[in-house]
């Protein structure tokens, strides 16, 4: 696995940002002349593509001489821009970019939390190269319904009044900053409320002890979502961070059945 910090390549978006990507280029399956898709992974809330996830993954598509990429958001890792000045339209937009210039071909979308919400935005708006999904413990809507649903009033006041509540998180060592903006531009991104027009395959991974995403939340995605072919795996033990062996097989064993169903000729 790329746990080594490799140079990442850049790319350069007309606003001025750059965007930091690492690509894996995939190959033939020579017995069937077959070209599988490839994947791409979108990390979550405050994460980077080097975190435990990206890089299995990574690693398991190299063996299966899948494409692979993994990135930054604007704000994250080591991409430009400030985390305080993102909204879940530009991390979007950001996917989006990367999908148009850095992959080619058919695509899994694999998103862990937040990810999950920005690969199905990014499902949605490029359907005719996305041909299936895997969600890690995947977050549509969390700004409104995780977040400011269950922000107290005072918490609620600190962000309208001052644009940012600053948060402690057990997952790294800076604190969350939620910002008015992020909470505002989140109510034009909301999915849950409607049917999601998407027909590809679909897997759900989710951890029934995730303190922060409730399991129900993949059922009402289920609920949501107009393709057929959707399936939830509840892992009873599973945390927010499904980073253990036993569950990174799990999730890799969901993308094999995606690719196996979605290979072209």
């Amino acid at each position: 696995m790329t746990n080594d910090m490799p140079t990442p390549q850049y790319l350069e978006r007309p606003d001025g940002l750059k965007i930091a990507y690492h690509a894996t280029l995939g190959k033939l399956t020579e017995v069937q002349g077959q070209q599988k898709p490839g994947v791409l992974f979108l990390g979550g809330f405050m994460s980077d593509m080097t975190g435990t996830k990206a890089t299995h993954i990574e690693a398991h598509c190299v063996q299966q001489g899948l494409a692979y990429t993994r990135f930054d958001y604007s704000g994250h890792g080591q991409s430009a821009g400030m985390f305080k000045d993102g909204t879940i339209g530009q991390w979007a937009r950001d996917a989006i970019a990367i999908i148009d210039e850095i992959t080619t071909g058919p695509l899994v979308l694999v998103g862990s939390s937040m990810g999950g919400w920005i690969m199905l935005l990014a499902a949605l708006a490029r359907k005719e190269r996305v041909a299936g999904l895997v969600g890690i413990a995947a977050a549509p809507d969390f700004t409104e319904d995780l977040m400011w649903a269950q922000f107290t009033d005072a918490q609620k006041s600190e962000i309208v009044k001052n644009g940012a509540l600053i948060e402690p998180t057990e997952y790294g060592d800076d604190p969350y900053t939620i910002t008015h903006t992020l909470i505002e531009d989140g109510r034009n991104q909301l999915l849950l409320r409607n049917p999601i027009k998407l027909e590809c395959p679909v897997r759900l991974i989710q951890g029934m002890q995730d303190p922060d995403v409730p399991w129900q939340t993949s059922i009402r995605l289920t609920e949501a979502l107009v393709s057929k072919d959707v399936r939830v795996d509840l892992i009873k033990t599973g945390d927010h961070r499904l980073s253990e062996p036993d569950q990174l097989d799990v999730i890799t064993k969901h993308l094999d059945d995606i690719i196996e169903k979605v290979t072209v000729g």
